[in-house]
């Protein structure tokens, strides 16, 4: 079964437009989910909204919006007035620009998205401006009405289709100062530094999210399972506390020992070794394809 679209609406580059559906591209609905339940009967609760000076529960029907303008003083603002300020591009992905993505600070990056034709009348017109994005090496920045706030999303080539990721406004993002401006400027000696990237190399991969473990989840299953057969939980021991580092250096060194890496020294030497051998090797075949 197609999966269900979140948006619909047109993606638009100048004069060129087409019919597209727009697809979460995450989901939370695989993790355990809880509900509240009344211990002593079992059943699961409800919620209720409560009139704090009455103590009286409030139909659905007569609750609103309020904006709060002093203590205990809100301004109630009606649906019908919010459906009046909707944006002109509610159904429309219009895209203003187009930007390198290196530039596209990670600080603004929300929610991604699939974007994709609903018909085949829009699958050339999409080509064009999926290809015409992925030909300038670049990210396209558009804008899209989501639950009524307009997002500027960040439209990218993604296999046969674009991926968008909904970017957060200036306001929505701290300023990193107030946590930076106490760490200190510290010039670190040269062999700090050289024992620090031998460790990073070491333990350098590729990144691969199917080696990525939510140790939590699988824990939360595990006692599910346990209580489900009746069996005792047991308490998770506590990992040891890291302790204090009195001296750093020593501190590198021993973690270059525990990696298994040798020392960066005799690491450079054995690469090297192995360079000068592997040149060895190509001049003495060369010369016997001569002598043939």
């Amino acid at each position: 079964m197609a999966p269900r679209a979140y948006w619909k609406g047109y993606l638009k580059l100048s004069l060129v437009s087409c019919p597209i559906a727009l697809y979460p591209a995450s989901s939370a609905s695989e993790r355990v989910a809880f509900h509240r339940v009344n211990k002593n009967t079992g059943n699961r609760l409800k919620q209720q909204m409560i009139d704090p000076e009455t103590g009286e529960p409030v139909a659905k029907e007569d609750t609103g919006r309020g904006y709060e303008i002093g203590k205990g003083q809100y301004l109630e603002v009606e649906d019908e007035e919010l459906d009046k300020i909707q944006i002109e591009s509610t159904h429309t992905i219009d895209i203003d620009t187009f930007v390198p993505k290196a530039e596209v600070d990670e600080r603004y990056l929300v929610n991604p998205y699939y974007l994709a034709p609903t018909d085949k009348v829009g699958q050339e017109p999409f080509a064009v401006i999926r290809d015409a994005i992925r030909d300038m090496n670049m990210v396209a920045l558009g804008r899209v009405v989501l639950s009524r706030r307009e997002r500027v999303i960040m439209l990218e080539p993604f296999e046969r289709g674009l991926l968008g990721v909904t970017l957060r406004y200036p306001y929505e993002v701290r300023g990193e100062k107030p946590y930076f401006e106490d760490i200190p400027e510290v010039k670190l000696p040269a062999e700090m530094r050289e024992l620090a990237a031998h460790i990073v190399q070491t333990k350098s991969s590729h990144f691969d999210p199917a080696k990525f473990d939510d140790r939590y989840e699988t824990a939360l299953i595990e006692l599910l399972r346990r209580k489900q057969e009746g069996k005792r939980i047991e308490p998770i021991r506590e990992a040891p506390q890291p302790s204090n580092v009195v001296n750093l250096m020593d501190a590198l060194r021993k973690s270059v020992q525990a990696e298994g890496g040798g020392s960066p020294a005799r690491s450079r030497t054995a690469a090297g070794e192995r360079r000068r051998s592997s040149a060895r090797t190509r001049k003495s075949s060369g010369r016997a394809r001569k002598a043939g």
